[in-house]
């Protein structure tokens, strides 16, 4: 078995390895998530980063909410990120506990629950016999780790995550 949990930005095989497993607009997800990591200052990619690319990115993702001033929300808690709410995230490690704390040998540049939501994302698509994890089963996996980061902002903005968790489970439809 491939090791799919390769996501390092480096520009070696493991980053093209772990692109052949995701659609194109989950791999543009994840280039906006490392960028973003990136641009405030973190050390690593975590649950956060990947749900503001997804919100940002994808209208299936957006579609799975609440409709728009519930999405509007979550964006505004996201953009706060680097101004004031998220600081007290600021240089350290997501550890939300659903995988023991990695000390060595862990994903460079991804929080162990960041690297836990991609693997969860390509094992619900493995699931569903698809070629490619997509968007929405990346969504799926961040709601499935309670004491994420990204679980903590969609708490903020007042979304009902077994709902929402629900609703990605009959939704499956457009994906590789």
């Amino acid at each position: 078995m491939q090791n799919r949990t390769a996501y390092s930005g480096g520009d070696g095989s493991a980053r093209e390895d772990l692109d052949s497993q995701l659609t194109v607009e989950l791999a543009s997800v994840v280039s906006a998530a490392r960028r973003r990591a990136t641009r405030d200052g973190d050390r690593q990619v975590d649950t956060a980063h990947l749900l503001h690319g997804l919100l940002e990115s994808d209208p299936a993702v957006r579609a799975a909410f609440d409709g728009g001033p519930q999405v509007a929300r979550l964006l505004g808690y996201l953009v706060q990120r680097s101004i004031g709410y998220g600081l007290r995230w600021h240089g350290t490690v997501e550890d939300s506990g659903a995988v023991p704390m990695v000390t060595e040998g862990g994903v460079p540049g991804w929080s162990p629950a960041a690297a836990a939501a991609m693997d969860g994302a390509l094992d619900r698509a493995h699931a569903r016999y698809a070629l490619r994890a997509g968007c929405l089963d990346l969504l799926a996996a961040l709601v499935d780790d309670p004491e994420s980061r990204a679980v903590e902002v969609l708490h903020r903005a007042s979304v009902d995550t077994a709902a929402l968790a629900a609703r990605l489970d009959g939704e499956r439809p457009g994906q590789e």
